[in-house]
């Protein structure tokens, strides 16, 4: 028998339209994360959930995030352990808080004096060699660093107000693990509480003081009602924070959600750029919950100089720590160097 060109086109539409019916293309799942950041709610609105926000919508179906905020979960102090073993698929948060065990994680967070605009951190990931530095130590622990990102920088909220270096003495703040290491030599008492219950403590007389954010942070959750005095001296110009998964999550989701996760945590980055610059400057200037107060410069400089010598003990520490801080120290050299805008004075 000869089988026309018209009946095969017939007979083979046919077969492969019921060879369809038949058995149907099965759907792909979506991918499902649970991410925590450090951020408690009203703070994660603007640090964390537009970029999940986002990132759900264009995947569109592919993938979903699962946003949790600070301690939700598991405590901020925990989450490195819980996404290192899968519990959290990733996370957003410094290093210092949430205690990885790396030689870099004394430089997350706030590392005393290391930084002085919030454009100094991605200039030092992107263009002096810190990325490089961070996917290596995070995959030797089975974690992948996907970025890093600026925040605010880090002043004194206080009680009562901080007119110098003697004023400090005595007083229990809440602040990140680094920067109460460093700050101790001054009298600084540093006091670890759950964040959600900083103000309480404040209130309550278990804190004297908050150094954890910028000016703009406290009046975001509610610090600037509990916390009348803004030191406008800051341990340092800018946050360090990044957006960390489980390796063996990260390697499983297809590229394409790779590159998505990527581009929507580098809009975060952005995001908090602005915002916090914009916010730093303009609640200094019209806020009315806080009254600002300045240590003068002449006395600062002793902070300044302990800073210095606290990068070199770090240094001392391991060699990788002497190699990140020698990039810090030659950043700052050349950013003085270059004078305006880079640096004043």
């Amino acid at each position: 028998m000869t089988t026309t060109r018209r009946k095969f086109l017939a007979t083979g539409a046919l077969g492969a339209a019921a060879a369809g019916l038949a058995a149907p293309a099965r759907a792909q799942e979506t991918i499902k994360w649970r991410m925590q950041t450090y951020a408690g709610p009203a703070l994660a609105e603007h640090v964390v959930k537009p970029a999940i926000d986002a990132f759900n919508t264009i995947a569109n179906g592919q993938m979903e995030i699962e946003l949790f905020y600070a301690d939700q979960l598991v405590p901020t102090s925990e989450l490195f352990r819980a996404m290192q073993n899968g519990t959290i698929d990733a996370v957003q948060s410094d290093d210092d808080s949430m205690a990885s065990p790396t030689e870099v994680t004394v430089f997350g967070g706030y590392f005393p004096l290391g930084l002085r605009y919030s454009l100094d951190v991605p200039a030092l990931f992107n263009e002096w060699g810190l990325n490089e530095i961070w996917g290596e130590e995070y995959a030797k622990v089975g974690v992948k660093h996907i970025s890093a990102g600026s925040w605010d920088p880090c002043h004194f909220a206080m009680k009562e107000p901080v007119n110098s270096l003697a004023d400090l003495q005595g007083k229990r703040v809440f602040t990140f693990p680094t920067a109460g290491r460093f700050l101790a030599q001054f009298g600084v008492v540093p006091v670890t509480v759950p964040w959600e219950d900083v103000e309480v403590a404040m209130q309550t007389g278990e804190l004297d003081g908050i150094a954890w954010s910028g000016i703009t942070e406290d009046y975001t959750v509610g610090w600037s009602k509990v916390a009348p005095y803004f030191l406008t001296n800051n341990i340092s110009g800018a946050w360090i924070g990044h957006f960390f998964a489980n390796m063996e999550r990260w390697d499983a989701v297809p590229p394409h959600l790779q590159e998505l996760l990527k581009v929507c945590f580098e809009q975060s980055h952005y995001y908090r750029q602005h915002w916090y610059w914009a916010g730093e400057a303009k609640l200094r200037v019209e806020g009315t919950d806080m009254q600002l107060t300045t240590i003068p410069d002449a006395e600062w400089a002793q902070v300044e100089a302990a800073a210095a010598t606290f990068w070199d003990e770090i240094a001392a520490e391991s060699e990788t720590k002497a190699k990140v801080v020698e990039i810090i120290k030659k950043y700052n050299d050349t950013m003085t160097k270059a004078g305006r805008p880079y640096r004043y004075g």
